[in-house]
């Protein structure tokens, strides 16, 4: 990231905001935390801010609110899958985050990686597994470990690391409790980053670290022993390399605004390609106020800055 200042918007550029969070995804327990975090820090700069829990009254309540603007602190389906994204293009509202074409892509991981495959950048290989798939074809086509997981879920919810074919059936039925697709994904062993992009700034990657191994739902929201390393203890020349990367993977789905691209780098040095988040989390755990945080960027001010990429909407 360069050393550009980080200019502050007018609080009264951006009229009536209404903070959407809550909703009645899996990911509702998250979308609440972010949501109040937002909402918090909106209104200590001093924005005309409501906050509204999408599953309390639908659009018809958000309407009543006659927002100018809305602040997208909804995880998961229906928040972060194109639906909402779609209404308010309807109501005319700006909103933050991306568009429903990229929202829709980058909550569909099977459909994203195969994006990111025909554009030749480095994803795992990867398989849609059925009720009656043929698990030895499977671990024969992407070996052991590997992963499932729910196509269309976030937050780790459903997703388990198989070492064994006995296992493989049970982990599928796991996944298959939170969403009807889901995929199985060669295992990259090695280091985990995780990049954040705002407006068309990449800022600093983190690398995390778990010591259970696994960066799981409990290892992102609730253990205090998650390690995240910044500076991420890549050379500058590779953390550029990662960085132009996970440019290229965002805008490849016409991803905007901001996000967030996981990556793992195995013992060669590879970087690849795991998935985008078009809505990332804003709790005291989340990686985007990290990075932001390192790059110059305090907790209100990352989010104003958030909230001002709906000014040329």
């Amino acid at each position: 990231m360069n050393d550009e200042k980080w200019e502050p918007s007018n609080p009264n550029d951006f009229g009536r905001v209404v903070v959407l969070y809550g909703g009645d995804s899996a990911e509702r327990e998250v979308s609440l935390l972010s949501g109040k975090a937002v909402l918090a820090a909106l209104k200590r700069s001093g924005l005309d801010v409501r906050g509204y829990d999408l599953a309390a009254g639908g659009l018809t309540g958000l309407e009543a609110l006659a927002p100018d603007r809305v602040f997208i602190a909804l995880h998961g389906r229906g928040g972060e899958d194109g639906t909402l994204q779609g209404a308010l293009e309807l109501l005319k509202i700006p909103y933050t985050g991306s568009g429903v074409l990229a929202s829709a892509l980058g909550m569909d991981k099977q459909r994203t990686k195969q994006l990111w495959h025909s554009l030749e950048l480095p994803t795992p290989q990867s398989i849609t597994l059925t009720p009656d798939a043929e698990w030895e074809q499977v671990v024969e086509c992407l070996g052991l470990p590997l992963v499932v997981k729910p196509v269309h879920e976030g937050s780790t919810l459903g997703i388990s690391i198989v070492d064994s074919l006995d296992a493989l059936k049970s982990a599928y039925q796991e996944a298959a409790r939170f969403d009807a697709a889901v995929m199985a994904e060669r295992f990259i062993a090695g280091e985990e980053y995780t990049v954040s992009l705002l407006g068309n700034k990449v800022l600093p990657a983190i690398r995390v670290e778990v010591p259970s191994g696994f960066y799981d739902y409990e290892a992102k929201y609730h253990s205090n022993e998650t390690l995240y390393h910044i500076p991420c203890g890549l050379s500058d020349e590779q953390e550029r390399e990662l960085g132009q990367l996970c440019r290229q993977a965002f805008e490849a789905l016409g991803c905007r605004g901001w996000g967030r691209v996981d990556v793992m780098r195995d013992a060669q040095g590879q970087f690849w390609l795991l998935e985008v988040n078009t809505v990332p989390g804003m709790t005291d755990h989340s990686l985007v106020p990290q990075a932001a945080a390192h790059a110059g960027l305090d907790f209100d001010a990352l989010v104003l800055r958030i909230l001002a990429t709906t000014l040329n909407k």
